[in-house]
């Protein structure tokens, strides 16, 4: 510290001398090696550079490695999310693959089920047209059933009341000989 002001007590008294110097003479070489402090400004250059050289690389080298360490930091960084984004993408194309396998199976499923929707409709229709033609069957039947009942219960009210009137003779032998006739005679 001491040096460094004895430095500047120099460069004070020689910015004086310069000054003074301007103020009689003008504009002028001064030659004298003692006057212009060559020597301390050798001395101070020289001080600067072995010293300053030292602190100036020791800060450039630890510049230098804060520069490496953040480029390399970036490569990694950039490293991680390339892989990143392979993987997303990888996971992507298989989630698009298992959407359009999703679509494909729902598709199948829609169409066996719809199928058999159709098969079960065309079962039932068949069902109803069954119940239904023996439905008419069975009404058909009763309804024959109950139109023999009314012609025979018919036929029998007209045989009492012909019984009970009496049949006619020529009526008689008209049934009688009828009746030969489909017995084969």
């Amino acid at each position: 510290m001491g040096t460094f002001v004895l430095l500047m007590a120099e460069a004070a008294a020689v910015g004086g001398e310069l000054a003074e110097g301007a103020e009689h003479s003008g504009f002028g070489l001064n030659t004298n090696i003692l006057e212009t402090n060559l020597i301390n400004l050798a001395i101070i250059i020289t001080v600067l550079f072995v010293f300053g050289r030292k602190v100036l690389g020791n800060t450039l080298k630890s510049r230098r490695e804060n520069i490496e360490t953040a480029i390399k930091s970036a490569e990694q960084r950039a490293a991680s999310a390339a892989k990143q984004l392979q993987e997303a993408q990888q996971k992507l194309t298989q989630a698009q693959a298992e959407a359009t396998r999703i679509k494909a199976d729902a598709e199948v499923s829609a169409k066996t089920a719809g199928e058999a929707i159709l098969v079960q409709a065309a079962a039932d229709i068949e069902k109803m047209q069954a119940a239904g033609a023996a439905d008419l069957n069975a009404e058909l039947e009763r309804v024959i059933s109950q139109l023999r009942q009314k012609v025979v219960a018919q036929a029998l009210q007209k045989a009492e009341a012909e019984l009970k009137t009496g049949i006619a003779e020529d009526a008689q032998k008209t049934i009688i000989d009828r009746s030969i006739a489909q017995l084969g005679g």
